[in-house]
């Protein structure tokens, strides 16, 4: 009984920091384009759509 609430614990923890990497990438991405919005003074970055017309991109 225990091993499987052990293995249940542990899945959880590595669900967690799976989780924790990902919101981490999202962040540092987020701040990398920030930063370089501050140093080239743009308003925002642009991507280009699947209709092909640029739009801003999403955060």
């Amino acid at each position: 009984m225990p091993l499987i609430l052990f293995g249940l614990v542990g899945a959880a923890a590595y669900y967690g920091y799976q989780q924790l990497q990902r919101s981490t990438t999202r962040v540092v991405e987020r701040n990398r384009r920030s930063e370089a919005e501050l140093r080239t003074g743009a308003q925002g970055t642009l991507v280009r759509d699947t209709d092909g017309v640029y739009r801003l991109r999403p955060d």
